[in-house]
């Protein structure tokens, strides 16, 4: 395109969680084409190796090029602190992360007992350990991973029985702990956010960065004169997985329909996402968001 500010603003995750990103930054910049691809084949991301992460993403990072990217949204983190340096390090284009909103919880928190939840290579990653010596020295940091929530997104289940039950077990050892602030530390948690807040109670305080990693990308788009500031938004959905399942799931938890989801194989030539074909199947329509069955 001529114009870059035209160009779509790429964003990823391991799955659906980048949604919840994807929400905060549509309200924020409603105008700016999106361009969403979800690595469902290789969900979740929580329990690969660095190496792994580096690898993956790179890879998904070429096809967001490849169809006129002018930024790449980092919308996992999980990717983001294990592979967002080496990113940057590759590609000649601005990356926007995402890593567990420590300072703010620090800062917000009166009994200076905060409280984590994220994946375990978040936890074990330099950068996060970084985070909390650099804002968080004087505060006490529960960490508490949360393991099969990221499944139970994908499957577009976030309320009811199934998601209290294990969600009333990470959260015990934070209360019992004294903490009053709470980070989402993976953008899946935010599907979840009414339930954990109703079992955390109203002293508690939720923090998660998608309003945050919205106004960075404003800043940089803004910085790099690349906003789109005319015409209506777009959203294009794309996944390395199974298309049918990834399309009703992403439609429930967005409460809206999207046109299509577009198939990626990142070892293939695929059709340009912002421009779909419908030969063949390449492009599958949603189906309604009450269509839902996990």
């Amino acid at each position: 395109m001529a114009d870059s500010s035209e160009r779509p603003v790429g964003v990823f995750d391991s799955g659906v969680g980048g949604l919840s990103v994807v929400r905060e930054i549509q309200a924020r910049l409603p105008g700016e084409r999106l361009l969403y691809l979800a690595d469902s084949a290789h969900c979740p991301y929580g329990a690969r190796s660095r190496q792994e992460l580096i690898e993956l993403t790179r890879g998904i990072t070429r096809w967001l090029l490849s169809q006129g990217a002018k930024l790449v949204v980092v919308a996992c983190n999980t990717a983001s602190v294990a592979a967002l340096g080496a990113l940057r390090s590759t590609f000649d284009v601005p990356f926007v992360g995402i890593v567990p909103a420590v300072k703010p919880a620090a800062l917000a928190t009166r009994t200076r007992r905060i409280g984590i939840l994220a994946t375990p290579v978040t936890f074990q990653m330099e950068m996060f350990n970084d985070l909390v010596r650099n804002f968080a020295a004087d505060v006490e940091v529960c960490r508490q991973v949360c393991p099969g929530l990221v499944e139970l997104a994908e499957r577009g289940i976030v309320a009811g029985p199934e998601v209290e039950e294990p969600l009333r077990r990470y959260l015990e050892p934070l209360l019992t702990a004294g903490v009053d602030t709470i980070v989402l530390g993976c953008t899946h948690y935010p599907f979840f956010r009414p339930v954990i807040e109703r079992l955390a109670g109203p002293e508690v305080t939720v923090i998660d960065t998608g309003d945050a990693i919205a106004r960075q990308v404003e800043r940089v788009l803004g910085g790099q004169r690349l906003l789109r500031r005319d015409g209506c938004g777009e959203l294009l959905l794309a996944t390395t997985g199974d298309v049918v399942r990834f399309a009703t799931v992403a439609s429930h938890l967005l409460g809206a329909t999207p046109n299509e989801v577009v198939p990626v194989d990142l070892d293939a030539d695929t059709p340009a996402p912002h421009r779909p074909t419908r030969r063949g199947g390449d492009a599958v329509t949603l189906p309604d968001s009450g269509d839902l069955t996990p």
